[in-house]
């Protein structure tokens, strides 16, 4: 696994912590805390779109 720079975790009430990352050559990650060696990948833009969209209450059923 390449080496990943992850941000803090982000924890919603009552819902699992999930942490988003990048590595070296612009990729990004989301994993749920504590499980980072499962995360998915995609690019960055399009994880932090999710996220945006999840703190925002669109797609908070997804977690």
């Amino acid at each position: 696994m390449p080496q990943i720079t992850w941000e803090e975790p982000f924890c919603a009430e009552g819902n699992n912590c999930f942490r988003i990352g990048t590595d070296d050559t612009g990729n990004g990650y989301i994993a749920v805390l504590g499980r980072e060696d499962e995360a998915l990948t995609d690019t960055r833009e399009a994880l932090r779109t999710l996220i945006v969209d999840i703190k925002a209450g669109k797609a908070d059923h997804l977690l």
